[in-house]
């Protein structure tokens, strides 16, 4: 394969640095994580976006969540069209054979995948509508959704609700699915929409009840 090309120096240093002390300090640890497989109590759906850092928000350890992410959090319906699902199978893995107990979608400010559906929706972004745009055809999830902030005047406001709504539409999506739906039901699995602003470090959790997101 002559395009693959030997790692950065800086990610080597990185490597080598990490195996004589994070791993070497917390070596039996690491060969019972092999050995025992893993075991997360959640999992959780986020964004691709390289400033949202799940297990630091959370203090998690290494196995404690079963993480996937995407443009802009996003989860589509339950599909059976024999194509390509690579959300679908996460949630699949995580919810039938991992039998996490907590799924957990998390969206964030600043979301260019959100921001891209926005310009698109409102005729700013032509490029996005092509049939060969990945990213557009993947924001079309939450296309739907946009005729909810329109009318926000302010833009900020009007991207931090969209924003929101994308952590909503995933939600509704995943009760679709006939195994999520039913882990629900039976209650052996709780579903939670969360939205993180980057800038403040602050957190908020999707109460169903209201419809709307309140601090953590």
């Amino acid at each position: 394969m002559q395009f693959a090309k030997p790692l950065p120096a800086y990610l080597v240093q990185r490597y080598h640095g990490w195996k004589a002390t994070t791993y070497s300090e917390n070596k039996s640890w690491y060969k019972r994580l092999a050995t025992e497989g893993q075991r997360p109590r959640a999992m959780v759906i986020s964004c691709c976006d390289s400033r949202v850092h799940v297990t630091s928000i959370f203090g998690a350890d290494q196995g404690e969540f079963f993480i996937h992410r995407n443009i802009a959090n996003l989860v589509p319906p339950f599909e059976t069209d024999g194509l390509r699902h690579g959300t679908s199978a996460a949630v699949e893995y995580a919810v039938t054979v991992l039998k996490v107990a907590h799924l957990i979608v998390l969206g964030h400010s600043q979301c260019g995948g959100v921001q891209g559906c926005h310009d698109m929706c409102s005729g700013h972004a032509p490029q996005l509508e092509s049939k060969e745009s990945f990213v557009g055809r993947w924001m079309d999830l939450l296309r739907p959704k946009y005729d909810l902030v329109s009318d926000i005047a302010d833009p900020d406001e009007r991207i931090r609700s969209l924003e929101k709504h994308a952590v909503i539409t995933s939600l509704e999506n995943l009760m679709t699915f006939p195994f999520v739906e039913s882990a629900v039901k039976d209650g052996s699995l709780s579903l939670h929409g969360l939205w993180t602003d980057i800038g403040e470090g602050g957190l908020e959790g999707f109460d169903p009840a209201t419809g709307r997101f309140m601090k953590v």
